[in-house]
């Protein structure tokens, strides 16, 4: 009796369900990347739907970053394509000014994502040649699938031996907003990228005293070099030099200007700045003033922790120390494995297998975009590319768009 029941209530809810056609691809996820695709698509005369499980366009942006947040890299170099940042914005736009040019970017191309849709599984039909993404209350059939949900959907949160048993705040830096929440208390900060570096510098701007866990190598570069850009006089050198000389060039001035970073705790890798964000993904730190606090003191470099306690950390060198709240600058990850399905393009760690820079387009009509490892220039490429592909179906007449078609797949969902 029980089973009859529950099948008759899984008939109810597929009759319930929504079953949509998506005349045009269907894009997963409103940050910079979906933005950017539906921009380059909507320029090509080709509609698309975006779903966006969060309530608004650039959900990490609005949530999960810090106050005082600035883009790392000039303006010029983080622009989505057709529309650049408004002349009045400053080099490095804060983040409440990066967020307003978003949404003036998607009223521009008037794209209207579906907001508070998570998409449950995403999979391939091979016997029609159509997509079927399924949110919580909906089926969206498609030609077309563009995974933007990015190499940053979801916090890394590390397995640390004892942090349960901590008695005080632990938080993620996708919660932490202000410095001002931890005014005067001390703090281990876990992680040295740059959002460890900020969150230490922020920190100590309001009397806090940040205890910064350092337990790899890192590159820590100057923001910039002779008032420009470290980031352009990297891209400029590489158009006419090797990349591991353009690395020795960058360190090289690096050390002259910073000095040495192995004294201050902060040891380099073996392999330069851009080769392994190349290889890797790991950014270099550029630095913004935490160096600074640290050769003062006020920003202390911890090695690796070995376990946490009650009321602190125990460290692998054998300190032992008290805190008072611990944050979590540990990073974001890929979530498309744990939605698309039956895929064999994407790695464990939900990044395309295809190499830079051909790993944009996959088979079945699945596209990606913002999986680069090269920020918004990356997520630029590959937006334009994917938009000149799929135009180059449209033109063929594969849209599928007449109206036996849509009966069909409106059938098959019920």
């Amino acid at each position: 009796m029980g089973s009859s029941n529950e099948q008759d209530e899984d008939h109810h809810e597929r009759q319930q369900r929504k079953c949509l056609w998506v005349n045009g691809p269907v894009i997963v996820g409103a940050g910079p990347s979906g933005l950017a695709a539906a921009a380059c698509l909507s320029q090509n005369q080709i509609p698309s739907l975006i779903l966006e499980k969060s309530d608004c366009i650039a959900s990490l942006w609005q949530y999960r970053t810090y106050d005082r947040l600035k883009l790392h890299l000039p303006k010029h170099f983080c622009e989505l394509p057709l529309m650049g940042f408004p002349q009045n914005f400053p080099k490095y736009p804060s983040k409440d000014q990066f967020i307003s040019y978003m949404e003036s970017y998607a009223s521009h191309f008037s794209i209207h994502p579906r907001f508070n849709q998570t998409v449950q599984s995403a999979e391939f039909d091979s016997v029609s040649g159509f997509w079927r993404v399924s949110t919580q209350d909906s089926d969206y059939i498609s030609r077309w699938l563009v995974v933007a949900t990015g190499e940053n959907a979801e916090p890394v949160i590390p397995d640390i031996s004892g942090i349960e048993r901590f008695t005080r705040t632990v938080v993620h830096t996708s919660m932490y907003k202000s410095g001002s929440e931890f005014k005067n208390q001390r703090v281990l900060v876990v992680g040295c990228g740059n959002s460890g570096m900020e969150v230490s510098l922020d920190l100590c701007r309001q009397n806090a005293i940040p205890h910064m866990v350092v337990r790899n190598t890192v590159h820590v570069l100057p923001r910039e070099m002779f008032r420009f850009s470290t980031f352009g006089i990297a891209m400029g050198l590489l158009k006419w030099l090797p990349l591991r000389l353009v690395d020795k060039i960058l360190l090289l001035i690096a050390n002259l200007t910073l000095g040495n970073t192995d004294q201050l705790g902060l040891r380099r890798p073996k392999t330069g700045p851009i080769e392994l964000k190349n290889a890797t993904g790991k950014t270099p730190v550029l630095d913004v003033g935490a160096l600074s606090q640290i050769r003062s003191g006020k920003i202390k470099v911890m090695e690796g922790i070995k376990e946490i306690t009650r009321n602190g950390a125990k460290f692998i060198d054998g300190q032992e120390k008290e805190f008072d709240s611990i944050i979590l600058a540990t990073g974001y990850r890929s979530n498309v494995p744990s939605w698309l399905k039956m895929c064999d393009c994407f790695s464990k760690d939900g990044m395309p297998k295809t190499p830079f820079p051909n790993g944009w387009k996959a088979e079945n009509g699945l596209y990606t975009v913002g999986f680069t490892r090269r920020g918004l220039l990356g997520t630029a490429s590959d937006a334009m590319k994917i938009a000149n592909d799929v135009a180059e179906q449209w033109k063929d007449g594969k849209n599928c768009c007449n109206s036996y078609v849509i009966f069909l797949k409106e059938s098959e969902c019920k």
